[in-house]
């Protein structure tokens, strides 16, 4: 197993109190696997990949339980100086938003070249050569040329070429890809949905996808992590999940999504909004906008439940797991 994180809790200091924005997660990445993370905002994607990169800001946040093994090595043991070793190496991440992730004083030539000499002890000569062939990889014309070009010179299409050629320079063993295709048009988002799947052919990289948008989940995953409050509520191959939804919230979001072989005057939407990780319910996170919600739902919290390979968070199975079992 390339990752796994168990029992992962992250938390956040406010002036109203502590958040645990995640809280208790737990999934694996097999090498070569591309697994994606879904779930409305506020549902603790982001934070997840950014406690894997050791990048939660603290104060006002901190981990406070679980472990990230990353080869059988527990991350969270690892001092400042390895995890700088390790970001950009081993582990990459492909921020949101790349204007805001690329510094807009420099070139990309000399930011991609940084990082290579960074992690690797090459000339400055073949730092640049490197950053040519990486930038023709992700498809960007006259590489040679572009890498004098700031950020502002390039669409969020190029833009995002540069960041996932960064991220990929180094030939990581992990590719986290934090909502990549948002903002981008959908022609570009294909074209970058495409890009990553055919690197990730070539040079066998794992991919960690967090997203919101099930439309790029059936492209390009493989298995599917389904969070919300915090927790995971469903998790189980992309097939299955889309087939046979099990978890209440899971069927809400595939519901939702808009289908041109039906004919609709609305959209269907998940009654409520995300509950305040200040005051989350007593029992299941969900209680308050599911349609199956009962009195053992609404006092109790239920398990994650794994049953063949799947997991759901939901007492709707709790039965059939017992039998099974």
């Amino acid at each position: 197993m390339l990752l796994e994180v168990k029992n992962l809790v992250t938390q956040f200091t406010t002036k109203d109190g502590i958040v645990n924005a995640v809280n208790g997660v737990d999934f694996n990445i097999k090498e070569g696997e591309v697994v994606a993370v879904v779930g409305e905002s506020g549902s603790g994607k982001s934070v997840t990949s950014l406690s894997i990169m050791g990048l939660i800001p603290d104060p006002p946040g901190r981990i406070v339980n679980g472990e990230i093994l990353f080869k059988g090595e527990n991350l969270l043991n690892k001092g400042r100086k390895e995890m700088q070793d390790i970001r950009g190496n081993d582990i990459s991440m492909i921020f949101q938003e790349p204007m805001t992730s690329l510094n807009p004083v420099f070139t990309i030539g000399k930011q991609i070249i940084e990082v290579i000499l960074r992690h690797e002890n090459i000339s400055k000569k073949e730092a640049k050569k490197r950053a040519v062939e990486i930038l023709q990889v992700v498809g960007i014309p006259s590489p040679e040329t572009r890498l004098d070009d700031y950020p502002h010179h390039m669409s969020g299409g190029m833009r995002q070429r540069v960041m996932i050629a960064m991220a990929l320079v180094c030939s990581p063993n992990l590719l986290i890809a934090d909502e990549p295709t948002t903002a981008l048009d959908v022609t570009i988002q294909a074209e970058i949905l495409d890009l990553m799947l055919n690197l990730k052919e070539k040079m066998g990289t794992s991919i960690l996808l967090i997203t919101h948008d099930l439309g790029v989940v059936a492209q390009i995953a493989d298995r599917v992590v389904v969070m919300y409050g915090g927790k995971v509520v469903e998790t189980g191959k992309v097939g299955q999940i889309f087939k046979n939804p099990r978890h209440p919230y899971t069927k809400g979001l595939l519901k939702s999504i808009p289908r041109m072989d039906e004919e609709s005057e609305t959209l269907f939407m998940i009654p409520g909004i995300v509950p305040n990780p200040l005051n989350m319910p007593k029992g299941c996170a969900f209680s308050d906008r599911c349609s199956y919600c009962n009195e053992e739902c609404i006092n109790e919290e239920p398990s994650l439940l794994i049953d063949e390979g799947n997991g759901v968070r939901c007492f709707l199975y709790s039965k059939l797991h017992e039998r099974k079992m």
